[in-house]
């Protein structure tokens, strides 16, 4: 057959290559066009997947039910960046913040010494890091409190397992597991009725 062949031009990618020693806190508050809620751990910038229905109902439920009993003290604040160190910057779904760490609506993260509880809802992509990495950064920074929200199966109701963190350890100690209501003393008085996730 006659003629020639041309090689395509292979297409190119804009994925940014990361510096020799990973990405910095800072490099995650100022590299432009990252996707929505792209966490740090480590130095690696994790990507997000599309987020599920039932991930973006439960944090409303536990949003709009912290906000009902939270002191004065205190702002519950979604998906904001925290920062641990120059290496780590997760995104909590929930956080309950320190009133006087909220400067202006134009700030972008909190570090995490004025963060007192930190929720995480398991989503199947993240569930690694919500189970294991995320918890343990939490805990040997000194969040005080932290929430695993899950379902046992789809269709099902949340699941809401509580911590505290112990601080000799340093390490997150199980306080309870609640299934149809979400009712705690600490850090404050909470009553949210988990079943209201059927009318949202």
């Amino acid at each position: 057959m006659g003629g020639t062949m041309t090689a395509e031009p292979l297409p190119t990618t804009s994925w940014p290559v990361p510096p020799p020693d990973g990405y910095t806190v800072d490099d995650l508050l100022t590299l432009p066009d990252l996707p929505p809620h792209t966490e740090l751990i480590d130095g690696s910038l994790v990507f997000v997947s599309p987020q599920r229905d039932f991930h973006s109902v439960m944090i409303d439920l536990l949003v709009s039910g912290l906000r009902r009993t939270v002191p004065a003290e205190f702002r519950v604040r979604r998906e904001m960046t925290v920062v641990i160190d120059k290496r780590n910057g997760p995104e909590p779904d929930i956080s309950v913040v320190r009133a006087d760490a909220v400067r202006s609506g134009e700030q972008t993260y909190y570090q995490v010494s004025d963060v007192m509880l930190a929720v995480e809802v398991v989503s199947p992509e993240s569930e690694a890091r919500d189970h294991d990495t995320k918890p343990h950064k939490y805990a040997n920074a000194g969040i005080p409190y932290f929430w695993r929200v899950e379902r046992a199966h789809a269709g099902e109701r949340p699941v809401v397992h509580v911590f505290q963190l112990d601080p000799e350890t340093r390490a997150y100690r199980p306080t309870g597991v609640h299934h149809d209501r979400l009712k705690l003393s600490v850090p404050f008085t909470v009553d949210i009725d988990l079943a209201d996730i059927d009318n949202l």
